[in-house]
């Protein structure tokens, strides 16, 4: 235990009128820690005198003061009642990352002796035992020193010291823990970075849930019940549907990821069912001044031809069912022709023609060819809308 020793000093001035009357010699009140006191005498104004001539030793690290303030025990004291007190050094071991230290010291706290040493404490600082620990002989004091980091977080740089070992401690000790999802650069088990440089990442993430339809299937059924060229849904088609959730991720208010965690069925596609027309309806116009009766109105692309003007290397002077090549034979593709030879169609300025003639068509387009002699050739060029007779 150091040991603090006090001296009460009381001076009794019993000067004489004359400059030359010697001085009465000194009563000193000697306390040790409180306890023990007795008087000694004292000549001299000088502490380190005094503590000689009472045989009380001074090494070169105690401390001494009067009344409370540190002095140098080889200048006289300029007080008439003065409390001296002496704070002997003792021994201490100094343990920081870097080194280990004895020294001696007077200090009467653990923050008092480490100011000896000029360390510049900070508040960060893990010191153990701390502080305010009375200081006692043979202490061993752990110093471990902090560190000025920089934190970007929420688009803003905090400064912080910390004296911790870790990332994820640092950031615990500032207040600024990571929450939920939250990461951290570089990590939280990593130690802190040697350029002290660290970044918080804010993550969320959220699911997004969407619908989407599968499309159905649609099968055609021949319907007497329909008009030809007519069609009618039977049996509506319904979409399936698909039901997905996406998981988004956020960083720092970007996106920078989603991915599909569950897609599921929740319906089945259901096939539509159109019936096509088979039910012949005989309708009514007049087209030119005639008045027509028609089971069938299309809209196609004409075009004309004659025996040596078809396109071809030479003159063909009948169609395909044998009839000359005339007015009032028209061609259409193979596959019209092969459904409606010999079918009488009424064409708006053109008259009654009848289906006697194949030709190669248009892609693309419905297509007919109607026929002239070469000596009542006429260009045709255009849409049309034909009418296929009763």
């Amino acid at each position: 235990m150091k040991h603090i020793f006090w001296l009460v000093l009381i001076f009794f001035s019993a000067y004489q009128t004359t400059a030359c009357q010697p001085q009465t010699p000194l009563n000193i009140i000697y306390f040790v820690d409180g306890e023990e006191v007795r008087t000694l005498p004292a000549t001299s104004r000088v502490p380190a005198e005094i503590l000689t001539e009472n045989g009380i030793a001074l090494k070169s690290a105690d401390r001494v003061l009067i009344n409370g303030e540190t002095v140098d025990a080889t200048e006289p004291m300029a007080c008439e009642n003065c409390t001296l007190q002496i704070q002997h050094a003792v021994s201490m071991t100094l343990i920081t990352p870097y080194e280990e230290v004895e020294f001696e010291t007077a200090a009467p706290t653990v923050g008092d002796a480490l100011a000896e040493l000029e360390l510049e404490l900070y508040t960060a600082d893990l010191v153990d035992p701390p502080v305010g620990t009375h200081a006692t002989d043979q202490l061993t004091i752990t110093y471990t020193p902090s560190r000025q980091l920089a934190i970007r977080v929420d688009g803003e740089i905090l400064y912080i010291r910390t004296a911790s070992e870790t990332v994820g401690a640092a950031l615990v000790r500032a207040g600024i823990p990571l929450v939920g999802l939250d990461a951290s650069q570089p990590s939280t088990s990593e130690p802190l970075p040697e350029d002290g440089q660290i970044r918080i990442i804010r993550v969320v993430e959220r699911i997004e849930t969407a619908q989407r339809e599968i499309p159905f299937e649609t099968e055609y059924i021949a319907s007497d019940e329909v008009a030809i060229d007519e069609e009618k849904i039977i049996t509506p088609g319904i979409t399936g549907l698909i039901v997905s959730n996406t998981r988004i991720r956020y960083e720092d208010g970007v996106e920078v990821s989603r991915e599909i965690e569950a897609e599921q069925e929740v319906r089945e596609p259901s096939t539509e069912i159109v019936g096509y027309g088979t039910k012949y309806v005989i309708h009514t116009i007049t087209v030119d001044g005639e008045e027509l009766e028609y089971w069938r109105a299309l809209n196609v692309y004409a075009t004309s031809y004659s025996p040596c003007n078809s396109g071809a290397d030479k003159c063909y002077p009948n169609t395909a069912s044998g009839k000359p090549v005339q007015h009032g034979v028209v061609g259409v593709i193979r596959s019209w022709y092969n459904d409606y030879q010999g079918q009488a169609i009424y064409v708006p300025g053109y008259g009654y023609a009848t289906i006697e003639d194949v030709g190669g068509g248009i892609p693309g387009k419905d297509w007919i060819d109607l026929g002239y002699s070469d000596a009542d050739y006429q260009v045709w060029h255009q849409w049309v809308t034909i009418y296929f007779l009763k």
